[in-house]
């Protein structure tokens, strides 16, 4: 690790040099989190929600589907379900190449302690749930999930070399285990649109998440100072609200449409037309902010002024698919285009936040 100083300036710790198996396994996570919204919309859009209608298992009485009853439903149920093994694997991978990177093999070993105690513990809950004839699987999810969040909280209080990689990284494997749970309840609850909702957002969140360890990956933890005036940093964040509120009102839009995850499952119970227009106002909006922050920064020179272009280039793509998917009466293929392009959105305006700040020379 390396500590440069100058005179009245914070100490700029270079860290750590990251493997190249990292490095390949954090951009592996990306792409599966971004893959993994991907196939969960396949599940919503063809009507497979409850291809497997139980959880853990897929039918009380096998892991996986019985395609000669469940179909091709219980196939594309339970294809989404294998991709979380993958996406979580992978974040696994990476919070272990991350921690002996930056502390060595101690930290990994403690991981592991933890990570053995919680499942010791959790299947003597699972034994003792099933005894009394409680939710065993989702007891047992929850002590293993509860396991990971302490083997987190001992992690990041150690004499990590950068303990920003190290956050990020434990927050997504928490939030893998969590998305795991929340798959759950979508099936227990009979497809609840305001789960599945929120099943989507915090699959968007991951996207966001591995996006900010990609980049950090290539930054030393330091102090950071702007490299935009104030006005440019306080419009990027006040569109990166608007983004937020543009995905939520797609969420709800598509809770109260056709496409709900199974033909006899109950909407949100908003209008749908209704929506869609409401849906439309804030996507304007932002469409136009981000247009305003792309001139601004090549005219000014600033350094988001490349992921901008990116961020906006995608903006207009997606307004254009989803005029196209109203007036063609939602398609369901351009429906999943419009997710997985409100993931790859938000990933490229969280590059855009990092590049607001850079860190300090020293």
């Amino acid at each position: 690790m390396t500590d440069t100083r100058t005179p009245g300036s914070p100490a700029l710790v270079r860290g750590p040099v990251l493997p190249r198996a990292l490095r390949v396994t954090a951009w592996l996570s990306f792409i599966a989190e971004v893959v993994i919204i991907g196939t969960g919309g396949a599940v919503r859009l063809t009507g497979s929600g409850l291809g497997c209608s139980e959880w853990p298992l897929c039918t009380p009485e096998s892991l996986v589907p019985i395609l000669e009853i469940q179909g091709v439903h219980g196939a594309i149920e339970f294809g989404n379900r294998t991709m979380t093994g993958v996406v979580g694997l992978l974040a696994l991978a990476v919070l272990m190449l991350t921690l002996y990177a930056v502390s060595g093999r101690r930290s990994v070993v403690r991981a592991v302690w933890f990570a053995l105690g919680g499942v010791v513990v959790a299947i003597g809950v699972y034994a003792a749930a099933s005894a009394l004839a409680l939710p065993a699987a989702a007891l047992m999810s929850a002590v293993l999930l509860l396991a990971v969040l302490a083997g987190a909280v001992d992690s990041v209080r150690q004499d990590l070399r950068r303990r920003d990689l190290a956050v990020l990284a434990w927050l997504v494997l928490v939030g893998v285990m969590a998305q795991a749970v929340m798959g759950g309840f979508t099936v227990i609850s009979d497809l609840n649109p305001f789960i599945i909702g929120f099943h989507y957002a915090s699959s968007l969140l991951l996207v966001c998440v591995t996006a900010l360890f990609l980049v950090r990956m290539n930054q030393p933890q330091d102090a950071r100072v702007a490299t935009v005036p104030r006005w440019f940093a306080i419009l990027s964040h006040v569109t990166g609200v608007v983004l937020a509120v543009t995905i939520a009102m797609g969420v709800l839009t598509t809770g109260s449409g056709p496409h709900s995850g199974d033909a006899a499952i109950t909407r949100d119970g908003f209008d749908a037309t209704a929506l869609a227009h409401v849906h439309s106002w804030p996507g304007y909006l932002l469409a136009a902010l981000v247009l305003v922050l792309t001139i601004s920064a090549w005219a000014l020179r600033l350094p988001p002024r490349g992921w901008l272009l990116v961020l906006i280039l995608a903006i207009l793509v997606q307004v254009a698919v989803g005029v196209l998917q109203a007036r063609t009466g939602l398609p369901p293929v351009l429906l999943g285009i419009h997710m997985v392009l409100a993931a790859l959105s938000a990933a490229a305006y969280t590059v855009v936040v990092t590049r607001l700040r850079r860190p300090a020379e020293g």
